[in-house]
């Protein structure tokens, strides 16, 4: 079983990230990721990169499931006001 913390380290590891955020119980996660990475791609696009990054995990059945939610610096900034 996983941690919020091993999840964040893995995708730091691979996707640069200006935010990110996971928080979850063990079985279920959430995530908030902003990077620049996302910037000209579509929400489904920028959750496939970040399912990539954790497809072993998956695959294995370490992990169960991860909902997030997928930024650019400029749209946080935007939702910031």
């Amino acid at each position: 079983m996983m941690n919020p913390e091993q999840i964040k380290k893995i995708i730091a590891e691979g996707l640069s990230c200006e935010g990110l955020h996971v928080e979850g119980d063990g079985e279920h996660f959430e995530a908030i990721l902003v990077s620049s990475a996302f910037a000209g791609k579509s929400r489904v696009q920028r959750q496939q990169l970040v399912n990539a990054i954790l497809r072993p995990y998956f695959d294995s059945g370490e992990l169960h499931a991860l909902s997030m939610k997928t930024l650019t610096p400029e749209e946080r900034s935007a939702l910031r006001g």
